[in-house]
């Protein structure tokens, strides 16, 4: 990508930039150019200075043309680790609290528990923050009519909107408008694709709405990494209904699991009360987008969709409560992450909302100063919204170290208990007015 753009030394003395502050280099957002506005520096070499947008800026946050390269320099190789293929869980651990758990303490260094011992990991007066969405059996095995070929039709977040008989879905093959397909005597069409692999899908007969429809014929929507074939898949697809779910799930809606609360059992909320730890909820269906693998090298041009989310009064009261006491928040699962650090989130307003909010390292957590979460994809962007709490090096050195130790990654793996890291600006649990953050902002450097 090549180094940073040249500055010219600001301010009316003509004194060189400052080099960052440590805590304060996350600020860089304060001066980046929106994609639509770039403006040329103004090079010493070429012709007179003349301040512009962008250095007035620098010049007031006092930040140096290294932090514009290192954030000019963010990339998605940066987040590869080599992970063993018998490494990546196939089954749930037996007792779900009895899974592994890695903590990464706030100065980056890792211990190794059972989940069943995060109750004396917390602190007492922590808000625990989850997400209580359900699983739907989403994923269904239809065939064409006529010719009776496979086609397999993976529900999406949002089913039930608009007309019951309409719903949204991700099919594979890709299908033409007015194709028709069968699954347990049910009869739908395809309609009008709507870009990203999504497609529009009408019941025409054997049942009221995609809920109902995924209750006759669907199952568990495992990700494609858990493989259920052969004789046992039956078996296997009666104990997944049952695993691949919360304890404390309810509302139901979700194409994929919040893998983190997959652990949680009455045991550990037990323990939690007893150490005086408050636990409340909030909700965001799963859909495909969450897991959707990050196809450019600049991270910041992957795009999220737009997810809906709820927030409950009384969880948006007992979270700006806690901030106020000086109490952390930890949220349990990336979703949770993304609801509470949506700006405004936490504002009075309608409890059912929707976020595009996008995480990379430099993101400014105002709420959020510990992790519950599972052992991500490579390359992933859940793996880079652990590392921007945590910081990408500790992150990264706790993966090897996982891997060294033989833990069990992804969906059904092991997890995390990822604390924030002290005083670089995570989780400082603040409800001062945030700033307008471009996340997906960059500097042009100079033709």
């Amino acid at each position: 990508m090549g180094a940073g753009p040249r500055l010219a030394p600001t301010g009316r003395t003509g004194a060189p930039l400052r080099p960052p502050h440590r805590e304060n280099w996350r600020s860089g957002v304060l001066f980046v150019a929106h994609r639509s506005q770039y403006t040329r520096y103004s090079s010493l070499a070429r012709r007179p200075y003349r301040e512009n947008r962008v250095s007035r800026a620098l010049r007031h946050s006092r930040c140096s043309r290294d932090f514009i390269h290192r954030l000019n320099s963010l990339r998605t190789s940066d987040f590869d680790y080599v992970l063993p293929a018998e490494q990546v869980a196939q089954h749930p651990a037996p007792v779900r609290s009895q899974s592994r758990l890695l903590r990464l303490g706030c100065d980056g260094t890792a211990t190794h528990h059972r989940f069943s011992e995060i109750p004396s990991l917390l602190r007492p007066g922590d808000l625990l923050v989850r997400n209580d969405t359900r699983v739907l059996p989403a994923r269904i095995a239809a065939r064409r009519l006529p010719g009776g070929g496979r086609v397999e039709i993976l529900l999406l977040p949002g089913v039930s909107r608009g007309s019951g008989r309409w719903f949204e879905a991700l099919t594979r093959p890709a299908l033409r408008p007015g194709v028709r397909l069968e699954a347990a005597g049910v009869r739908v069409e395809a309609g009008e694709p709507l870009g990203g692999g999504r497609r529009r899908l009408r019941i025409l007969e054997g049942a009221d709405s995609a809920a109902e429809l995924a209750e006759r014929a669907g199952s568990t929507p495992l990700p494609p990494y858990i493989r259920r074939k052969g004789p046992d898949a039956a078996v296997h697809e009666a104990a997944d209904r049952e695993r691949y779910q919360t304890v404390y799930a309810s509302a139901p809606g979700s194409a994929a699991a919040p893998t983190a609360g997959l652990h949680f059992d009455a045991g550990v909320f037990r323990g939690l009360e007893d150490r005086g730890v408050e636990v409340r909820d909030l909700t965001l269906h799963i859909g495909h987008g969450t897991f959707a693998p990050v196809r450019t090298e600049d991270p910041r041009e992957h795009e999220l969709g737009a997810e809906r989310f709820r927030l409950p009064e009384a969880t948006r009261r007992a979270v700006r409560r806690a901030i106020e006491e000086g109490r952390r928040v930890v949220a349990v699962g990336t979703t949770a992450v993304r609801v509470l650090e949506t700006p405004g989130v936490l504002e009075a307003g309608p409890p059912e909302r929707e976020t595009r909010l996008k995480i990379l390292p430099g993101h400014d957590f105002r709420v959020v100063s510990a992790l519950v979460t599972n052992f991500h994809l490579p390359r992933s962007s859940l793996l880079m919204l652990v590392a921007a709490l945590a910081g990408r090096e500790p992150v990264l050195a706790a993966y090897r170290e996982a891997v060294r130790r033989g833990y069990r990654f992804h969906s059904y793996g092991d997890a995390m208990l990822v604390e924030s890291r002290a005083g670089q600006g995570g989780g400082r649990n603040s409800l001062e007015p945030r700033e307008r953050e471009p996340s997906a902002l960059r500097v042009r450097p100079p033709p």
